[in-house]
């Protein structure tokens, strides 16, 4: 068995779980475990039988997709994180304009659009 860590977004569909044990030897089979007892998980977590592209997976804190993604080894008593981005929000108050919405990854806020935009978009 493997420990997955529940972020807070995803935890309506564990009944509330922060962390729930898991089953694989592989990323695919654990989660297919996972999902197996909350189906709800699924249409979160799997785009055309791959991590969905705004879904970040960690397996002893390293990003799967820099190792073998869905075949990334599994060892028993692993820890393994689901972090699905999220967007939304204002930078209000004293940072700029309230309608310039965050972008947020983990604990990271960028403003957008930003000067490190790609597309090097100003402001309004």
């Amino acid at each position: 068995m493997s420990i997955v860590r529940i972020p807070p977004t995803l935890r309506q569909e564990t009944g509330g779980e922060k962390q729930v044990e898991a089953r694989g030897e592989n990323v695919r089979e654990l989660l297919v475990d996972l999902m197996g007892r909350f189906p709800a998980l699924h249409e979160q977590l799997v785009e055309d039988g791959d991590i969905a592209p705004f879904v970040n997976v960690y397996v002893e804190g390293e990003d799967v997709r820099t190792l073998d993604g869905m075949d990334t080894a599994v060892r028993e008593g692993s820890t393994v994180i689901l972090l699905p981005a999220m967007a939304g929000g204002t930078l209000g108050g004293t940072q700029g304009s309230p309608d310039i919405p965050l972008l947020l990854s983990g604990n990271l806020r960028f403003p957008f659009p930003s000067p490190l935009h790609p597309l090097g978009l100003p402001p309004g």
